[in-house]
């Protein structure tokens, strides 16, 4: 394992290190002088005040720093009031204290000095979860950042580094984390036993300390595999009963376990399918089990029949979601969450946001994301998510007269994480501003893409406007770059089989997994008004969707099937916006090389050397997507293009 980590957004630097003054911290005793945001604010001003005297409680001090707990605030609500000679942070518990010290230590940092502030801030969404895919022989599932830092050879570890991570977590305002891998398998399934409890117990105690519930991810089939009973049988009394004293164990041992997180009857993990039950039976059995211990189920709604045949144009993937549970909306239990991906398929780079979010009115919703760029260049190239994540966030499901919005419908979000033990904690230093976005958006949606990168930017890289400048175009400009270069127009799956890195047209076309573009020499797309899956939307969603004349450009070919010469809103045809966008997307690639290359000598070595070399792999890959899928269409449709490029 990886020993050595960057402290990324949390390198605090001095703000005015010629103050030699004293600065003083002040808190009644109903705040905890060794929590977390009493000290984090010690850490930090020992740093922006290096020669500064810093002591509790002075009258005399020439900065003066306040930390309260107000009981007129909600649990994680805060207020600051500040000026040039200090600040005074409220909080409705230490949790929200400790956002609110985190929000004033960013809006310095990010001013260069002590500034004056008047702010009361709640977050949006009560749940921010990250979900880890890290398995117990310490490898991680889609990780592309190196190995676990939470698992090494089947131990939990516990250490600095974790201590760190959640920080960093706590400073962008996630506050749940599922550590190990939603297919739990191997010695994974006895995360739940004795043995690691010890370590669990450990782990609990230092993300709540940063107001981090821990999530463990269990297996539908515990009963069986763990537990050595011949059924899991969710209405069975054994199964039940063994549940129940499952979670009074883990909760008396771990005490401030936040839940469970269950993936079943999806890709190879059992559910309640298995015993004729459906999924509202095996998600209320297990929120029963921890419900006396204020324990939560997030039950993920991605459930599918993976055995689809190629020459079958009625079954749709994408409709499975939605027909699993929009029939059992009501029936799940208070502590059920439901976590619906963001798009009816996979995390593709583009899709339409799933319709479950308007459908389901009377269950608790969680929107999934995936910072783990596995469909959207593995952290290899750069593909910022913030512009898709926050255009999710505020589509309008059209499910009611107001607060339609997927925002307004969800209690919660999660994102499938992009850590793991490299000194970046993310492969690449820019797939940070995944990690850090996601949280912030979860917290203060209000606040634009640009908004989030821009303050990103400054915590991580200080104040070197061209760094700024740079890294801002790069960022924004990444994902609609990625798109263009691979799937444009909603086509999805372009990639090679099972690594999901690189071009092949066909490699899942005739896979049991799905199909996905049809493309022949007529036409291209998906019917899916045949497949009825256009039907799942509301009105007047399933009027702009079903019609070629009215659906959007982007997702055009996820939901229609049409000629390669039906002309685009932009005044394009099909095929050629094929081409161009191929073209385009990878003269991009070409462009964030080019800015990469002028801020040498302006950023930290190694992150110019691990940008350098990870900008020429997306180049090179950028040059095959444009090349073999140009080519691929070009023979396929016989149709030239229009600007005479080789399209070999």
């Amino acid at each position: 394992m990886n020993k050595e980590y960057s402290k990324l957004w949390l390198d605090y630097r001095p703000l005015d290190p010629r103050f030699t003054g004293r600065a003083a911290i002040r808190c009644p005793s109903r705040v905890d002088r060794q929590g977390a945001a009493v000290k984090e604010l010690i850490t930090a001003l020992s740093a922006m005040l290096p020669a500064a005297e810093l002591t509790f409680g002075a009258d005399s001090a020439a900065l003066i720093f306040e930390c309260d707990i107000g009981d007129f605030l909600a649990e994680e609500e805060y207020m600051i009031s500040a000026d040039e000679r200090g600040a005074s942070v409220i909080g409705g518990s230490e949790k929200g204290l400790l956002y609110g010290v985190f929000d004033y230590l960013r809006m310095i940092r990010a001013a260069g000095s002590f500034v004056k502030m008047n702010k009361r801030c709640a977050p949006a969404l009560p749940l921010r979860m990250l979900d880890h895919w890290d398995n117990a022989d310490g490898t991680i599932e889609r990780g592309y950042s190196g190995d676990s830092f939470f698992f090494e050879n089947g131990r939990l570890i516990v250490d600095e580094r974790t201590e760190h991570y959640a920080r960093l977590l706590a400073s962008a305002g996630i506050n749940a984390a599922a550590v190990n891998n939603v297919n739990v398998r191997g010695d994974a399934v006895r995360l739940i036993t004795e043995e690691y409890y010890p370590e669990l117990a450990k782990l609990s105690a230092v993300f709540s300390r940063w107001g981090i519930a821990l999530y463990i991810s269990v297996d539908f089939s515990a009963p069986i595999s763990v537990g050595g009973l011949r059924t899991a049988d969710p209405l069975d009394v054994n199964t039940a009963y063994w549940w129940q004293q499952k979670a009074r164990e883990l909760f008396s041992a771990v005490p401030t376990l936040g839940g469970f997180l269950v993936k079943a009857d999806s890709e190879g993990q059992q559910g309640p399918y298995a015993y004729g039950r459906d999924h509202a039976d095996g998600a209320n059995m297990l929120a029963r089990a921890v419900k006396p211990y204020g324990g939560r189920i997030i039950w993920r709604a991605f459930v599918y029949n993976c055995a689809q045949d190629w020459r079958d144009e009625r079954t749709d993937r994408a409709c499975a979601g939605f027909k699993t549970f929009a029939p059992l909306d009501g029936h799940f239990d208070t502590n059920v969450i439901l976590q619906v991906k963001n798009g009816p398929m996979d995390f593709q780079v583009r899709e339409p946001v799933h319709p479950l979010f308007g459908e389901m009115k009377h269950t608790s919703v969680a929107a999934e994301f995936q910072l783990a760029q596995e469909y959207t260049g593995q952290q290899l190239h750069i593909c910022c998510l913030l512009p898709m994540i926050r255009e999710t966030l505020f589509f309008d499901t059209c499910s009611q007269p107001e607060h339609s919005r997927v925002l307004d419908r969800i209690s919660g979000a999660a994102a499938v994480s992009n850590t793991g033990d490299s000194f970046c904690w993310t492969g690449s230093e820019l797939a940070g501003a995944n990690l850090y976005g996601f949280g912030r958006m979860c917290f203060e949606p209000q606040l634009t893409a640009e908004d989030i990168l821009d303050e990103w930017i400054t915590l991580s890289f200080g104040n070197d406007e061209q760094v700024r400048e740079t890294l801002l175009y790069i960022l924004l400009s990444s994902h609609k770059a990625y798109e263009d270069y691979t799937a444009p127009l909603g086509m999805g799956w372009l990639c090679k089989p099972n690594t999901h890195y690189g071009p092949d047209p066909l490699g899942y076309e005739f896979d049991r997994w799905g199909t996905y573009h049809r493309a022949d020499r007529d036409a291209v797309g998906i019917d899916r008004c045949k497949t009825g899956y256009t039907s799942l939307y509301p009105s007047p969603l399933r009027e702009l969707y079903s019609d070629i004349d009215t659906c959007p450009d982007e997702l055009l070919l996820f939901f229609c099937r049409v000629p390669y010469t039906h002309i685009l809103h932009s005044g394009k045809t099909v095929i050629q916006h094929i081409y161009d966008s191929h073209f385009d997307g990878y003269e991009q690639a070409v462009e964030f090389a080019r800015l990469w290359e002028e801020l040498e000598g302006r950023l930290d070595r190694r992150v110019y050397e691990n940008g350098r070399k990870r900008l020429k792999e997306q180049l090179r890959s950028a040059r095959e997507w444009r090349d073999i899928i140009n080519a691929f269409f070009h023979r396929l449709s016989g149709i030239e293009d229009e600007k005479g490029r080789e399209l070999y």
